[in-house]
């Protein structure tokens, strides 16, 4: 057994919001936290990871994580080793790899399709190594494309490597976003980028918003609906 024999929460029925269990797994560079929220039936599993500015309490992360699971999606959500160990800083990307790789194994463990995902860094964490781990598809919430103000320093080439290893990918991306708005997205095929009116790096939206229709509930809505419409068409169970 990868995960440690004894959960962080109790089994009991979970409140609304929360996980169902939260397990800790041994990895190379430390204990990684895996929290669950099953779906009764799954047919596939999405696993999210977090940023590199915060952890799995990010809003667009904990928005799918109670919607999904009704549609039969169960949502893992990873903190990475740096997180739990209460660091503040995020290590270099390739130790967010082998923390991810080594994790894995616990994620696909239903037998079930498993979607990689996450956001900002988490996002490039699940496309460097989705092809390789096997993973159904990608999913990129707040894709880093570059670093504010250097459209010149492009990680489109990451982005990338995903569908053209030919696993469907979808981008959620803020219309206010710093490290890259959604036109500037290259096409591609099996690349799928939708936007988030108004959504900043966090897809949090102003007051302004509002003269527009846009609220902060209502980018949500739309990022979950977007998700789950989009998963529909990846491979389940």
């Amino acid at each position: 057994m990868t995960a440690s024999d004894t959960p962080d929460t109790p089994d009991t029925p979970a409140a609304p919001g929360e996980p169902d269990a939260s397990v800790t797994v041994p990895t190379p560079v430390g204990e990684a936290r895996i929290s669950w929220y099953r779906a009764a039936e799954p047919r596939r599993v999405l696993a999210l990871g977090h940023g590199a500015g915060g952890g799995v309490e990010a809003r667009d992360l904990r928005a799918l994580a109670a919607a999904l699971p009704a549609g039969g999606c169960t949502v893992a959500l990873v903190e990475q080793p740096w997180r739990v160990a209460g660091r503040k800083v995020a290590p270099a990307p390739k130790t967010l790899d082998t923390a991810w790789t080594a994790l894995w194994p616990d994620l696909a463990a239903d037998g079930v399709p498993v979607v990689a995902g996450g956001r900002s860094a988490g996002a490039r964490v699940a496309c460097r190594t989705a092809a390789e781990l096997g993973a159904a598809a990608v999913l990129a919430l707040a894709f880093p494309l570059h670093p504010p103000g250097r459209p010149e320093r492009s990680r489109a080439d990451e982005l990338l490597a995903a569908p053209a290893g030919g696993l469907p990918t979808l981008v959620v991306q803020g219309g206010r976003d710093g490290f890259g708005r959604p036109e500037e997205f290259p096409a591609a095929d099996g690349l799928t980028v939708a936007a988030v009116p108004w959504g900043d790096h966090g897809f949090a939206v102003p007051k302004k918003a509002s003269a527009d229709g846009v609220d902060q509930a209502g980018a949500l809505s739309l990022i979950t609906t977007t998700v789950a419409d989009w998963l529909g068409g990846t491979p389940g169970r």
